[in-house]
């Protein structure tokens, strides 16, 4: 494998990384833009899925180039009544 081709595929490599993040990091956002909804709402709600793609981006975080960007937390349920609570006064 030539020099050139070896960094062409790291260079796509590590873009196909900081795109995929930014994908997962838009999808965790509506996760729990709907969790905090349903919650104002009192209806039930849970965290799996955004804490699903918030494993997966802090997966892509140890790749490499997004390893400056901040860890994700898990959130809780108890996190997302706490939110709403505070931000509805």
């Amino acid at each position: 494998m030539s020099v050139h081709h070896a960094i062409s595929n790291h260079s796509e490599n590590q873009h196909y990384i900081v795109k995929r993040f930014t994908e997962l990091d838009q999808q965790r956002e509506s996760c729990i833009e709907k969790a905090v909804e349903l919650c104002k709402k009192n209806e039930p709600f849970s965290t799996d899925e955004m804490n699903a793609v918030t494993k997966e981006m802090n997966e892509l975080g140890k790749k490499g180039i997004v390893t400056s960007l901040p860890v994700r937390k898990q959130v809780t349920v108890e996190m997302v009544k706490e939110y709403v609570v505070k931000t509805s006064k």
